[in-house]
């Protein structure tokens, strides 16, 4: 039995199918390899994605007091950082005092701020700041702070009962003396001040003056005992009116209670000038006797010891 083989190159067909795999198999050879430089610089941008956020510029006490004139509004809004961050709250607490005419004492004594005021090592020094900024009235402002019990005290009271005192803060409000080096740090001579007033009259407004004058004159004649005569004359009057309207007002005047101190700084300084009356922060540090007694046996005046932590110039305005 024979067996039918078929020729595949025999029919038209066939031949067309092969031609076609050989020219795509020449294409396909004549096409030139791509390198992967040419890939990646062809290959399309990846789609944009969003821009990385920068992280928030850090707090500027400065900057943030600089937005408030009004020193109640300043502290307000440093309130308001309390429940984030009791440091940024405190740091812009300080710049409203620093950079404001900031007189609320009793703000800064009430409960929002209780915990800084009792915890912070500065918190005294910005006490004595906004005491001076009230006007310097130191026992009157005194008052106010014992009555929160915060441990600020007075010059007399630490004179009356020195170990009860040393080492704890006195307020005074005092006039810088003579300035002497013992040792490697200076001390100054404090004669402490209190804080009245005198009052004067002051005009308001234009005032109203009216001057009028008037002369009469004549004579008179007639006959006496010594004969015949005339007598003459004239008399003049003359009226000022003047409307004055006044106010009331007081100047501020300082005056030497009597008490003194010598005061401790740690070097110089050039700005805590003679003559002038200055807010003083210090550290009672006990009395120290002089030698200024005439009699050998007799111990000579005792004098109480500050150590001088900080200083202001007090405004000449007193807030009530």
């Amino acid at each position: 039995m024979e067996r039918d083989t078929v020729n595949l190159s025999k029919k038209p067909g066939s031949r067309h199918a092969w031609a076609l795999i050989w020219a795509l198999s020449v294409v396909g050879c004549a096409t030139p390899s791509r390198s992967k430089e040419e890939d990646e610089r062809d290959r399309p941008p990846p789609p944009a994605t969003a821009a990385t956020e920068l992280p928030p510029e850090p707090f500027n006490p400065k900057t943030f007091a600089s937005q408030y004139s009004n020193p109640s509004a300043c502290e307000r809004q440093a309130r308001r950082f309390l429940p984030t961050s009791r440091d940024e709250a405190w740091a812009a607490l300080k710049a409203c005092v620093n950079g404001t005419y900031f007189t609320q004492l009793q703000s800064l004594i009430g409960q929002a701020w209780d915990q800084e005021i009792r915890s912070r090592p500065e918190a005294a020094s910005l006490l004595a700041k906004v005491v001076a900024l009230r006007g310097g009235s130191v026992e009157g402002d005194l008052r106010l702070l014992n009555d929160q019990r915060l441990p600020i005290f007075s010059l007399s009271a630490a004179i009356a009962q020195p170990d009860t005192y040393k080492g704890r803060y006195i307020l005074v409000r005092a006039q810088v003396g003579d300035m002497k080096t013992e040792g490697e740090k200076p001390t100054v001579w404090l004669v402490e001040q209190g804080l009245g007033s005198v009052a004067s009259e002051v005009q308001v407004g234009r005032a109203r003056r009216r001057h009028s004058s008037s002369t009469t004159s004549g004579s008179v004649g007639g006959e006496t005992t010594i004969g015949s005569g005339n007598v003459g004359g004239s008399i003049s009057k003359d009226k000022v009116t003047q409307n004055i309207e006044t106010v009331p007002h007081y100047d501020n005047i300082s005056s030497d209670t009597g008490r003194e101190a010598l005061g401790r700084l740690a070097k110089p300084d050039p700005f805590l000038s003679p003559g002038q009356d200055f807010i003083i922060l210090a550290r009672f540090d006990g009395m120290r006797t002089t030698s200024g007694s005439l009699d050998e046996e007799d111990e000579g005046a005792r004098i109480p010891v500050l150590s001088i932590v900080s200083f202001y110039s007090p405004h000449p305005l007193v807030v009530y």
